[in-house]
C-alpha cells in the first residue's frame, strides 16, 4: 500500500467516527450519502436479478445495440490492463462485466458480476454508482470507495446518454488495480461513453430514414455531396441540382416563388426556365403531392438531418448537435441560398462550442472535420484542459502548429 493509500484509508476511518473530512469533496459528498442511505463499511452489493431476468432484461436494453463497440474500444483494453469493463443500466444494475477469467473471480469476491446492484444507495460511493449519482465521469480510487471489502480496487465511470431525450440510458466503468486510478482510465471511459452515444444517434438516425420516425420524408444532407432521401420505403439519391433544390424548399417550409427559388438556386441571372425544367423532374422523381407549384414547396411533413441540428441548438443541446453534424451541409454545393445555410449551421455551431463550459464537447469539435483546423476552438480547448490532462500535450502542439500555420506567433501555448 503506498503512502497515498495509507493516508485515504486514515481519513477514511476518521469520517466513520466523526472526524474531519480530509478528503475530495465529491468523495466527501459520497460518503454523506453513503452513511444517510443507511449503509455501513461492511456492506456488500446486493444482486438485483436472477440469471434468467437478466438476461431477458439487457437483451431487450437499448445498450444492447452498442455492447459490442464498448467491448471493442474498451473491453479489450481493461483485460490488457488486468481490470474489467461493466457496463450498468440507469439504475446501477451491472448488465455486462467483461475481462480475463482470473481478473472477473476476483471481482466475484466483491460482487462485482453481471446482475449486482451497485448504485451508490446500494453499496456507497464507487465510480459506476456515483457517476450515475452526480451525472457524470467519476474516478474512483482505492480507500475513496466506502465500503471496506471494495477498497483494494479502483475505478473510472462514466454516463451514457439517450441521443434522442438526453436522459441518462447507462453507465460505463472500468474497475481494477493500479491502472483503474491513473487519469488515462477516465479520459477511456469517457471517450467510450461519447462513442456509444454517437453510434446511437446513428442508429436512431438509420431507424428515421428507415420509416420508424413518423415523418413522410426523410433528407440526409450533411456531409454529403447530394442528398439522399426516403420517401415512404424508397431510397433515392438525387443529383447536385435536385439535392440544391430540396434542401431550399425544406429551408422553406413556407413556400418560394419562382424567381426567388431561381435566385437562391443559380444567382442574380434568371433561370427560371431552367428551374421548371429541374422542378418537373424532381416532382416526376418524388411524386407531384410532394413538391407544389405556386408557390415551389414541400407538401408534406418532413425531417432532416441538418434541421433537426439546428433544433438541437435552438434548444441548447449542443452535444445532440455535434452528434448530428457529421459535415458541412451539401459541401461541394455552389448554390448562395445552399452556401448561406451551411456557413449559418457551421458558424452557429462554432459559436456554441466557443462558448461551452463542457471540455468534452470541445474536444469533439476539434477532431471534427469543421474544427480540426479551428485555432479558436483548441485555444478554447487549452484553456478549459487541466495542465496534467492527457489531452494537454496534443492540444498544445496543435495550437503552435495552427499559430505558426497562420503567421501568427506562439504565445499563449505554454502550461
Amino acid at each position: 500500500m503506498d503512502r497515498v493509500d495509507r493516508g485515504l484509508h486514515r481519513r477514511h476511518e476518521e469520517f466513520l467516527e466523526g472526524g474531519e473530512r480530509h478528503v475530495r469533496g465529491l468523495v466527501a459528498a459520497s460518503w454523506g450519502r453513503s452513511i444517510a442511505a443507511g449503509l455501513d463499511s461492511g456492506t456488500a452489493a446486493p444482486f438485483a436479478f436472477r440469471a434468467d431476468e437478466l438476461a431477458a432484461y439487457r437483451a431487450e436494453h437499448p445498450l444492447a445495440a452498442v455492447f459490442p463497440m464498448l467491448y471493442d474500444v474498451l473491453g479489450r483494453a481493461a483485460e490488457d490492463s488486468d481490470s474489467v469493463m461493466a457496463i450498468g443500466d440507469s439504475d446501477g444494475r451491472l448488465l455486462w462485466v467483461c475481462g480475463r477469467p482470473d481478473v472477473l473471480r476476483a471481482a466475484d469476491g466483491i460482487h462485482f458480476s453481471e446482475g449486482a446492484w451497485w448504485a451508490e444507495r446500494q453499496v456507497g460511493t464507487n465510480a459506476l454508482g456515483t457517476s450515475l449519482e452526480v451525472a457524470g465521469p467519476v474516478q474512483i480510487r482505492s480507500a475513496e470507495h466506502f465500503t471496506l471489502l471494495v477498497q483494494p480496487w479502483s475505478c473510472a465511470a462514466a454516463p451514457i446518454y439517450d441521443p434522442e431525450t438526453h436522459r441518462v440510458l447507462g453507465v460505463v466503468d472500468v474497475t481494477g488495480g493500479a491502472d483503474a486510478s491513473s487519469p488515462q482510465s477516465l479520459a477511456l471511459v469517457r471517450a467510450a461513453a461519447r462513442m456509444a452515444e454517437a453510434e446511437l444517434g446513428r442508429l436512431t438516425i438509420l431507424r428515421r430514414i428507415t420509416g420508424d420516425s413518423g415523418h413522410r420524408v426523410h433528407i440526409s444532407a450533411l456531409g454529403r455531396p447530394d442528398a439522399e432521401v426516403r420517401v415512404d420505403d424508397r431510397d433515392l439519391r438525387l443529383s447536385r441540382r435536385h439535392s440544391d433544390i430540396l434542401v431550399l424548399l425544406a429551408e422553406h417550409p413556407e413556400g418560394l416563388s419562382a424567381e426567388e427559388l431561381s435566385d437562391a438556386l443559380y444567382g442574380a441571372a434568371d433561370h427560371r426556365s431552367s428551374l421548371r425544367g429541374e422542378v418537373t423532374r424532381l416532382r416526376a422523381l418524388l411524386g407531384a403531392d410532394i413538391v407544389e407549384s405556386r408557390p415551389y414547396r414541400l407538401r408534406r411533413d418532413i425531417a432532416a438531418d441538418w434541421l433537426e441540428t439546428a433544433n438541437d441548438l435552438d434548444s441548447h443541446l449542443l452535444s445532440s448537435a455535434l452528434r448530428r453534424y457529421v459535415g458541412p451541409l451539401l459541401p461541394q454545393s455552389d448554390a448562395p441560398g445552399v452556401v448561406a445555410s451551411r456557413n449559418r449551421l457551421e458558424n452557429r455551431i462554432r459559436a456554441a462550442v466557443l462558448q461551452t463550459q463542457d471540455v468534452d464537447l470541445v474536444v469533439a469539435w476539434t477532431r471534427s472535420y469543421a474544427g480540426v483546423n479551428d485555432l479558436a476552438a483548441w485555444e478554447r480547448q487549452l484553456t478549459l484542459l487541466s495542465p496534467t490532462s492527457p489531452l494537454w500535450p496534443a492540444a498544445q502542439s496543435e495550437v503552435r502548429r495552427l499559430r505558426t500555420d497562420y503567421g501568427l506567433n506562439a504565445a499563449g501555448t505554454e502550461g
